[in-house]
């Protein structure tokens, strides 16, 4: 009976096991192709729900421009972009000051750690960054690719001339060290010369002039001439004081990073606000398709000419593919090749799988990964560098980032006729350098870190729709960027760090056994 069963019980098997077998392949492979389509849809949601949004806004936008809408109906339509510039707004603030008093004793407790090999690391990182930065202003301020827009904003009232390039820096100065933490939240400081016309009065070369404006308090009156005074003043302007608070925060998590076990509980609940904020911002990014439809549907409809706005776009593009080229295939080359005296062509063709992967995901952090095994099995890089540069890279050294967010700021006061002196552009440089180092591992942090730069640059934030038109491959290819820069910065340090790592042994042995204990626990948690 036993026997009886037990083949009875075989045979429904054998069936099932003939009958998968005769399954046609054509529906095993439909089936295959299907979840792929639907892990593609599901990895990339947010691109595509982008995507969409902005083809709709576009269309929505041009048959909306069929009807002779009023400013307040253009406001109507404009509403729901304007709740999402406000939330990014609110978000600016205590998103900026916890990564960077997160990032600034994390950084510090790397380079301390690895001491030479962490210094030269992270002044690498800093060296790039301004480089690209400076590249991306250049570039935008010859090719100008806002000046082919007839868009201008609208005059601020009263009337002004243009401060000197000295005076910018002196601003510069005074924001970097606001006297007031609280009041640099909502006010930063900007010098602006008035020309006041008076009948007669008793006046000097250099003398104080005192009015009872209620935008102005302290005025210095400069030489006069017939009866004019030309007048100098620094108020504080309604905006977040960025710069200060970048300072302080950054000098803040430093000292916070040396009072080990002391400043413990408060490194503690900075990092909880930081990955709280990241939550947030998480969040609310998914939001962001709706508030794009609806803010790029009304600057279409405020355009006076919309070929002159296309004609402007795509020069942006054109701008900032040509500074990454620029920055990509012959700043980062020309250094490998300064400080190895090797041939980068080689080099970079041992990390193509990364470059490829960074331009597929556009993600850094998602390509670490492929990032290593090239340059640890390709290129036989010291892990001790790799693993220490390499993920401090993905979060920190952001070359094309930094430059993208330069012309697309200048780009923005193109369009509205604002001018920019030498000492506005330094200005801008620091702010760019700091919100794409502060600011990383935001998600969506090109879009985040724009609105920091535009808000703290005094520019308007409402034209930024414009700039995700083509956002998408931009992107990717600063991403792409990003990852060639680890990677080379990893070759430049190994190369100025072979004595270090000549007597590195022991501490090669402990990375890996720390490496292996790492992968125990993860194991045992899955």
């Amino acid at each position: 009976m036993l026997e009886i069963k037990s083949g009875e019980a075989v045979q429904p098997e054998e069936n099932q096991l003939n009958h998968s077998c005769s399954e046609p392949l054509s529906q095993v492979m439909f089936n295959k192709k299907k979840w792929n389509i639907w892990t593609f849809i599901k990895k990339n949601a947010f691109v595509i729900l982008t995507m969409t949004a902005m083809a709709v806004g576009i269309g929505l936008g041009f048959a909306l421009r069929q009807v002779n809408m009023s400013p307040r109906e253009i406001m109507y339509v404009t509403f729901p972009g304007e709740l999402l510039m406000r939330i990014l707004k609110m978000m600016v603030l205590p998103l900026v000051i916890s990564s960077l008093i997160t990032g600034g004793f994390f950084s510090l407790a790397k380079v301390s750690t690895y001491g030479r090999i962490g210094l030269r690391a992270f002044s690498y990182y800093m060296v790039t960054t301004v480089i690209a930065t400076f590249t991306g202003i250049a570039l935008a301020v010859s090719i100008k690719p806002g000046k082919s827009s007839r868009q201008t904003s609208e005059p601020s009232g009263g009337k002004s001339q243009t401060v000197q390039s000295v005076d910018s820096f002196l601003d510069l100065i005074r924001n970097m060290l606001p006297s007031n933490l609280v009041e640099a939240c909502f006010k930063k400081v900007r010098s602006m010369m008035f020309l006041l016309q008076f009948l007669h009065l008793y006046h000097h070369n250099y003398l104080t002039f005192v009015c009872t404006f209620s935008l102005l308090q302290y005025k210095t009156v400069y030489k006069s001439s017939g009866n004019h005074l030309d007048v100098m003043n620094t108020p504080s302007n309604n905006g977040i004081n960025i710069l200060g608070l970048l300072i302080f925060s950054a000098a803040f998590g430093l000292v916070l990073s040396s009072m080990e076990s002391k400043g413990k509980p408060l490194r503690d609940f900075f990092t909880c606000l930081n990955e709280a904020i990241m939550q947030l911002v998480n969040i609310v990014i998914w939001y962001s398709p709706v508030g794009f439809l609806f803010l790029l549907a009304g600057q279409i409809v405020k355009m006076a000419d919309t070929t002159n706005v296309a004609h402007a776009v795509t020069m942006y593009t054109v701008t900032v593919i040509t500074g990454l080229i620029i920055h990509s295939f012959i700043t980062l080359p020309l250094i490998y090749f300064i400080v190895t005296q090797k041939n980068p062509l080689r080099f970079f063709a041992g990390i193509l799988q990364a470059l490829t992967t960074a331009f597929g995901t556009s993600s850094s952090s998602a390509t670490l990964p492929v990032t290593l095994h090239c340059m640890e099995q390709n290129h036989n890089m010291d892990k001790i560098v790799t693993r220490f540069m390499l993920p401090m890279g993905a979060t920190v050294n952001m070359d094309g980032s930094s430059l993208y967010e330069a012309v697309a700021a200048l780009f923005i006061a193109q369009i509205h006729d604002i001018p920019f002196n030498f000492g506005q552009m330094i200005v801008l440089s620091l702010i760019v350098t700091a919100a794409s180092t502060g600011a990383a591992g935001i998600p969506q942090a090109g879009m985040v870190t724009m609105v920091i730069v535009l808000s703290s640059a005094g520019l308007p934030t409402e034209n930024i729709p414009l700039l995700l038109m083509v956002d998408w491959i931009l992107d990717r290819l600063r991403t792409a960027t990003n990852v060639l820069g680890d990677c080379v910065g990893v070759g430049v340090v190994q190369h100025l760090s072979k004595h270090e790592l000549q007597g590195s042994s022991s501490a090669r042995n402990n990375l890996e056994g720390k490496e292996m204990c790492s992968l125990r626990c993860y194991g045992a948690t899955i």
